[in-house]
């Protein structure tokens, strides 16, 4: 008996991940990868940083069980999870009408929403930004959602079109979902401004909408609080949404696959309600998270002395990526290359869009050895000193062709 597939055809490969396998088998001396969103550093490395060192020797000597997690992570990560997204001294933290509960990554977290959703009646349909993250539909659709979307930039593809993206929302049936990314937005580094969080906000309550706020990346655009600017738009009295949290990005912890889903409720007594059902859709789901990643996150945030030494790893990662930014501009200004690159510099987070076709992308890699993704995301915190002066003139040279 065969299994039952209906194609033998094999599936295509990741549009990200697949590109850093292709990078890999790429034998020529001179390319780059600019794809997959994970921090390097000068000399193109994933580093462990060095307050998660010290946490981790921390826990070796503590040396705990290695039994089962509860359902939702430990208490205290849970508490320093909600104190980093919020504040210790935000009104949803100190009215204790939100819950969170630790997942395997952020896009552990945001399954975990879509099941949690859809099991207590939500509606089917959830709105997504165009352009948004790759795996955002794929992930939605799989879950049993009907995806439509939002214009999220105008023309030049350097910043939000404001009118469109409400004219779009308003469009929405009450009960909707909307998917809102919190900061340092992907693909394209172009976040809202305050005024029109404030917009957003007003929309989602005039149209009863349930927003989640994917929030991977706090911290790596211009500062932890800084980068939670999206909450004012949001925080109002009576607003239900759901926080999904990943630190893989700003702890460095990609393969620990350490993230956080935060409900916020009227009350303590709904999210107390809403916290049950999510723990049937984790327990149906992968039972319980793994215990290591949130073991450095905790111990890192619960402890002041090693909580300010995290904060200047990653303030060093942050200015890393600010100042690829700007080297990045300067050298294709400097370079001739056509184009409005200058509101680059100004973006917020790893990534950027060259506004590239499909073509120009498929000659990047096939001709220079110059891997980026669709519609040109590249990862600044790619760029070295080694790969940026081939890049940029590999970039002209598919834009002037």
């Amino acid at each position: 008996m065969s299994l039952p597939l209906r194609s033998l055809t094999p599936a295509p490969p990741d549009p990200i991940l697949g590109l850093t396998e292709a990078f890999r088998a790429d034998t020529r001396p001179q390319k780059a990868n600019l794809s997959v969103g994970v921090y390097v550093n000068e000399a193109g490395v994933t580093p462990v940083i060095p307050s998660v060192l010290e946490a981790e020797r921390l826990l070796l000597e503590k040396a705990g069980s290695k039994g089962y997690l509860p359902i939702d992570g430990r208490p205290g990560y849970q508490k320093v999870v909600r104190e980093m997204v919020f504040g210790a001294d935000h009104e949803i933290v100190t009215s204790g009408r939100c819950a969170t509960a630790q997942t395997p990554g952020g896009t552990g977290a945001l399954r975990v929403a879509a099941d949690f959703l859809l099991q207590t009646g939500a509606s089917r349909t959830i709105w997504l930004s165009e352009p948004t993250w790759p795996n955002h539909p794929q992930l939605f659709s799989m879950a049993g959602f009907v995806i439509r979307t939002y214009p999220y930039l105008d023309g030049s593809g350097r910043q939000v079109d404001v009118s469109r993206l409400l004219g779009a929302l308003r469009s929405a049936v009450p009960g909707d979902v909307v998917l809102l990314q919190g900061s340092c937005h992907n693909p394209s580094g172009v976040d809202p401004d305050p005024e029109t969080w404030a917009a957003i906000g007003e929309i989602i309550v005039e149209r009863e909408l349930v927003p989640i706020v994917d929030f991977a990346y706090q911290g790596f655009g211009f500062g932890l609080r800084e980068d939670a600017d999206w909450l004012a738009g949001l925080a109002r009295p009576g607003l239900e949404f759901l926080v999904c949290s990943s630190f893989s990005k700003n702890f460095a912890l990609y393969n620990e696959r350490v993230g956080a889903l935060t409900i916020v409720a009227a009350d303590a007594a709904r999210v107390a309600a809403a916290l049950t059902h999510l723990k049937v859709a984790i327990r149906s789901n992968y039972s319980n998270p793994p215990a290591h990643g949130g073991d450095i996150v905790e111990t890192i945030l619960s402890r002041p002395e090693l909580r300010s030494r995290w904060e200047v790893d990653l303030a060093g990662m942050r200015d890393r990526i600010l100042g690829n930014r700007k080297i990045l501009v300067e050298a294709l200004i400097a370079a001739g290359v056509p184009g409005n690159w200058e509101p680059i510099a100004h973006q917020r987070g790893m990534f950027a869009l060259l506004g590239l076709s499909n073509e120009q992308v498929r000659r990047l890699r096939d001709e220079f050895g110059v891997y980026v993704v669709g519609k040109g995301r590249i990862n600044v915190a790619g760029i070295t000193a080694a790969n940026l002066d081939h890049a940029v003139s590999s970039i002209k040279a598919v834009i002037e062709d």
